[in-house]
Parts: C-alpha cells; sequence; structure tokens
C-alpha cells in the first residue's frame, strides 16, 4: 500500500453504524434525543447540587464532577455523529480525529477514577462514620480530582503523541461512529507494536488499579453492613451507596461487554454498535440512576423548579 505523510492526511471516514441511506434519520432523531436528555439531565443534576447547599458534601461534590464528565464524554463523540449524518458526510480530518482519541482517552479514564474516588467516599462513610469529616476534607477531595484529571490528561496525551508518529495508508476507513485508537492504530502502515503494548499495558494496568479499588472498597462496605444487627439499618446504609453500585455495573458491565464482543465476533460494526452503550447511553442513564434513585437530588430538584415556576408567574 501507498504510504501517507503524516502532515498530509487525507481525511478519515467514519463508516458510522449503519449504510442503510432509510436509517440515517432515524439514527440522527434518536442520538439527538439522547444526547439532549444527557446534557439536560447532568446539568440538572450539577445545578441541584450547586444550589443547595445540604449537598455540599464529597459524595455529591464527586457526583457533580461525574456528570460534567459525563456530558463532556458525550460531546466528544456524539455531536460529530450527528453533523456527519445531517450533511451526509461521513469524513473526519486528521486533526478532527485525533482531537477526538485524546479528549476521549481524557473522559474515559476520568470517569474510571471518579468511580473509584467515589467508591473509597463510600467505605469510608459506611466502615468510618466517625472519621469521616477528618478523611473526606475538601483538600482530599481537590486533590483526588486534580490527580484524576492529571493522570488522565498524562495518558491521553502520551497515546496521542504516539500516534502522531505512524504513517497511514490510503485505506482510511475506520468501522466506528468515532475515532477510537485501537481502529485507528489498525490503520497505519508502519509499525504499530509499541502503540498496542502501551494499550494494552496502561489500560491493564491503570483500568485493573481503579477496578480494584472499587471491589475493594465494595467488599469492606459488605462487611461492615453485614455486621449492623438492625434490617433497617443494614438498609440505609447499603441506598446510600445503591446508586453509585449501580453505576459502577453499568459502566464496567458495557464495557467488559464491548470488549469481550470485540473478541469473539469478526464484525467491527457489531463491536461499533456494542460501543453506543458505554458511550452514549450509559451517560445518559447515570443522571436518571442519581436523581431517580436519590432522595436528596429529586428534593433539590424540585426546589429550582418551583424556584423557577414562581418566578415565571410573577413575570
Amino acid at each position: 500500500m501507498k504510504l501517507e505523510n503524516k502532515t498530509g492526511i487525507a481525511d478519515f471516514l467514519l463508516l458510522g453504524l449503519s449504510d442503510d441511506p432509510e436509517m440515517q434519520p432515524l439514527l440522527f432523531g434518536l442520538f439527538l434525543t439522547i444526547y439532549l436528555i444527557t446534557v439536560i439531565g447532568n446539568l440538572f443534576i450539577i445545578l441541584a447540587v450547586i444550589s443547595d447547599s445540604h449537598l455540599h458534601t464529597p459524595m455529591y461534590f464527586f457526583l457533580s464532577n461525574l456528570s460534567f464528565n459525563d456530558i463532556c464524554f458525550s460531546t466528544t463523540t456524539v455531536p460529530k455523529m450527528l453533523v456527519n449524518i445531517h450533511v451526509q458526510r461521513k469524513s473526519i480530518s486528521y486533526t478532527g480525529c485525533l482531537t477526538q482519541i485524546c479528549f476521549g482517552l481524557i473522559f474515559a479514564g476520568l470517569e474510571n477514577c471518579l468511580l473509584a474516588a467515589m467508591a473509597y467516599d463510600r467505605y469510608v462513610a459506611i466502615c468510618q462514620p466517625l472519621r469521616y469529616t477528618v478523611i473526606m476534607n475538601p483538600r482530599l477531595c481537590g486533590l483526588l480530582i486534580i490527580l484524576s484529571l492529571v493522570i488522565s490528561i498524562m495518558n491521553a496525551l502520551l497515546h496521542s503523541l504516539m500516534v502522531l508518529q505512524l504513517s497511514f495508508c490510503t485505506d482510511l476507513d475506520i468501522p466506528h461512529f468515532f475515532c477510537e485508537l485501537g481502529h485507528v492504530l489498525k490503520l497505519a502502515c508502519s509499525d504499530t507494536l509499541i502503540n498496542n503494548i502501551l494499550e494494552y499495558f496502561v489500560t491493564s494496568v491503570w483500568g485493573g488499579i481503579t477496578l480494584l479499588g472499587i471491589i475493594f472498597s465494595y467488599t469492606q462496605i459488605a462487611s461492615a453492613i453485614l455486621r449492623i444487627p438492625s434490617a433497617g439499618g443494614k438498609y440505609k446504609a447499603f441506598s446510600t451507596c445503591g446508586s453509585h453500585l449501580s453505576v459502577v455495573s453499568l459502566f464496567y458491565g458495557t464495557v467488559f461487554g464491548v470488549y469481550l464482543s470485540s473478541a469473539a465476533t469478526l464484525s467491527p460494526r457489531k463491536s461499533a454498535i456494542a460501543s453506543v452503550m458505554y458511550i452514549v447511553v450509559t451517560p445518559m442513564l447515570n443522571s436518571f440512576i442519581y436523581s431517580l434513585r436519590n432522595k436528596d437530588i429529586m428534593g433539590a430538584l424540585r426546589k429550582i423548579i418551583s424556584k423557577v415556576t414562581f418566578h415565571g408567574l410573577q413575570i
């Protein structure tokens, strides 16, 4: 195959989820609806946390950051997909593709770290309640967010800079709806051994550490809950981490589902469809899980709606 200069690569082509022209309006409407629900739902959570002083706690601090990250995660991929469907074009520039890879890795990594930080918060709240305010102080919470962001950015920049060193062939079709690192590496004509080793190593180590941290936290939480004598006490303790446990199960369940399905099938298009779950659907469902299952968030949202309605009637 003919090699292309790294600085003069033609546009990549995002093949999307379907080649059927009749499916495009349906896909556009579906993903636009999901994206709007994701943005509005997570913005409501952020607004509720900011506006209600009772929610100025470490748990809701991490939740508001998770909601903001979910908005950014969806925005990295969905708007470009919607534009391509609307204008009936599949191309994305080389710069745009690298930008998607970089920001996608940042927000995916940050999602991992935030879920681990929230698990640690629940561990301290249930297993060491008397020391909770001392341990989960504002300084530690801020440091956890900054450290998570720094690690995510460094990881994304490392992978992005490695991609910059590659030369690509004339076949630049990506069987996905966004520039996913693994698919882009498969299009390179130069040697990608180091890139692949780095991708699997960092994913295994970093993802493994955060997942083990979550598992350890919930093992300790489960042990502490089982020692509570009353059924009411057990339910109250479990209810404080039920929403987070649901989000963790949803995120890691869909991620593992995508990679297991990718290994089991020869169809990249089926892998792209599976990726929709954790990239597009999960950020939308997170807002529902944390709002519908959380009385404090629902109460804060009712106050906001009441204030808006009252001011609207006055005007």
